[in-house]
C-alpha cells in the first residue's frame, strides 16, 4: 500500500470517527427532547458524562479486553493488560495496512459509550444518577468489550464453523444496550402515573423540536458509523454503505408512519423518528452486504416493529420514556437476523449463526446487567423518592433548572 493511500484511509477512519461522536450529541438532544422539563439537566448531564466514560475506561481496560491479541479461554475472554500502548515491535503507523494504532483506538472507543446512552433514555426521569454512573462504568469497561471479543476481537462467535456477522453492531452495540435497558427498566419500575387502573397515561415529551434535531443528528453520525466500520476509504464499499443506511433509515420512516397510522390513526412524529432510528439500527449489522432493495425491506419491518414494540413494552408495563428498547434491542434483533434473511450472506446456517450470536449475547448481557442493577438496587438503591421524582430530577439532583423561568412541575 503507498503512503498516500495509506494516509486516505486513515484520515476517512479519522473523520468518520468524529461522525460517531456527533451522535452523542443526537442522543442527548432526542432523549431531552422525549421526557419532561423538569428533568432536561439529568438527561444532558448524564449524555454529557457517558462519552468521558467510554473514552477513560475503554483507554485504561476496555480497547484491551476487546482486543486481546490472542486466544484466551477458548475465544470467550482475553485481557492484553492495563492502559493504552502500542504492542512490543510495532510503532502507530505499521500496526494496520489501513490505520495507524491510535485511529483505531479512538475510533473503536467512539462506540463503546452508545451502550450506556441507550440504557440512559430507557431509565430515565427516575434514576438516581450515583448508581447510574457507576453502572456505566462496569458495563461500558467491562460487559461491552467483553461481547465486542467474540466477534470483533477474534473471539468464538468470529471462529464457528459459519461466522456470525455483525458489520457495525446491530447486536454487539445496540442490542449489548437494548438488553441492559430492559433490566433497568424493569427492575427500576414504571414512573409515577403512567400506568393507572384505567388505563395508560401517556407522559409527552417536552421538546419536539430538540427530539427531532437529535434524529437528524443521529442519522447523519450513522454514515460514519457504518461508513468507517469498512475500516478503509475504499470507495466501492463505503459508497454502498452510504446508500444502505440512508436507505433503511429513509425505509424505517415509512414503516414507522404507516403502521402507527393504521394504529392510532394519527401522524404521529415519535413514532416516525424512532422508526428512522429503528431502520438504521437494523441494517447496521449487514450494511455491506445488501442491496438497495433489500435494504429499504430491512428497514420499513424495523420501522413498522418499533411501534408494535412500543405498544407491546407498555402493555406489559415496561416504562421506556424515548423507545430505546423498542429501537435498539428490537431493532438490533431484527437486523441481525436480516442479515441470514437477505443480501450476500443469506441462507440456513448464515440463520443459524445469527440466531446463536443473539441469543448468547442476550444471556450476557442481560445477566450480567440484571446482576448489577439487583446490586445496586439491593445496597444504595436506585431509584429516586417519590418527592424528587415529582418535583423533577434536575432541582434535587443538580440544583438548578434547564429553563428556570418557565419550568413546568409536571
Amino acid at each position: 500500500m503507498t503512503q498516500e493511500l495509506f494516509t486516505i484511509n486513515n484520515l476517512w477512519m479519522m473523520v468518520a470517527t468524529i461522525l460517531v461522536f456527533i451522535m452523542h450529541l443526537g442522543f442527548a438532544s432526542l432523549e431531552a427532547g422525549l421526557t419532561r422539563a423538569k428533568n432536561t439537566v439529568n438527561i444532558l448531564f448524564k449524555n454529557t458524562l457517558i462519552p468521558a466514560i467510554g473514552l477513560l475506561s475503554y483507554a485504561f481496560v476496555g480497547f484491551n479486553l476487546m482486543y486481546p491479541g490472542g486466544d484466551f479461554a477458548g475465544g470467550f475472554m482475553g485481557f492484553a493488560g492495563f492502559g493504552l500502548a502500542l504492542p512490543e515491535g510495532w510503532d502507530s503507523s505499521n500496526y494496520n495496512a489501513g490505520y495507524t494504532f491510535y485511529t483505531d483506538f479512538i475510533f473503536q472507543a467512539m462506540f463503546a459509550a452508545t451502550a450506556a446512552t441507550i440504557v440512559s433514555g430507557a431509565v430515565a426521569e427516575r434514576m438516581k444518577l450515583g448508581p447510574f454512573i457507576f453502572f456505566s462504568i462496569l458495563y461500558v469497561g467491562l460487559c461491552y468489550p467483553i461481547v465486542g471479543m467474540w466477534k470483533w476481537g477474534g473471539g468464538f462467535l468470529q471462529t464457528m464453523a459459519t461466522p456470525f456477522y455483525d458489520f457495525a453492531g446491530s447486536t454487539i452495540v445496540h442490542s449489548v444496550g437494548g438488553w441492559a435497558a430492559l433490566a433497568g427498566a424493569f427492575l427500576l419500575g414504571p414512573r409515577l402515573g403512567k400506568y393507572t387502573p384505567t388505563g395508560m397515561k401517556a407522559i409527552p415529551g417536552h421538546n419536539i423540536p430538540m427530539a427531532t434535531i437529535g434524529v437528524f443528528l443521529l442519522w447523519f453520525g450513522w454514515f460514519g458509523f457504518n461508513g468507517g466500520s469498512v475500516l478503509t476509504a475504499d470507495p466501492g464499499t463505503v459508497s454502498l454503505v452510504f446508500v444502505t443506511t440512508a436507505i433503511a433509515g429513509a425505509a424505517g420512516a415509512f414503516g414507522a408512519l404507516i403502521a402507527s397510522y393504521m394504529k392510532f390513526k394519527t401522524y404521529d412524529i415519535t413514532m416516525v423518528l424512532n422508526g428512522i432510528l429503528a431502520g438504521l439500527v437494523g441494517i447496521t449489522a449487514g450494511a455491506d452486504q445488501m442491496g438497495v432493495g433489500e435494504s429499504a425491506i430491512i428497514g420499513f419491518i424495523g420501522g413498522t416493529l418499533v411501534v408494535f414494540a412500543v405498544v407491546f413494552f407498555d402493555r406489559i408495563k415496561i416504562d421506556d420514556p424515548v423507545g430505546a428498547i423498542s429501537v435498539h434491542l428490537i431493532g438490533g434483533i431484527w437486523g441481525t437476523l436480516a442479515v441470514g434473511l437477505f443480501g450476500n450472506l443469506a441462507g440456513f446456517q448464515q440463520i443459524i449463526s445469527q440466531l446463536i450470536g443473539i441469543g448468547i449475547v442476550g444471556a450476557f448481557c442481560f445477566g450480567s446487567s440484571w446482576l448489577i442493577f439487583f446490586a445496586l438496587k439491593k445496597t444504595v438503591g436506585i431509584r429516586v423518592d417519590e418527592r424528587e421524582e415529582l418535583e423533577g430530577l434536575d432541582i434535587n439532583e443538580h440544583s438548578m433548572q434547564a429553563y428556570p423561568d418557565f419550568a413546568s412541575k409536571d
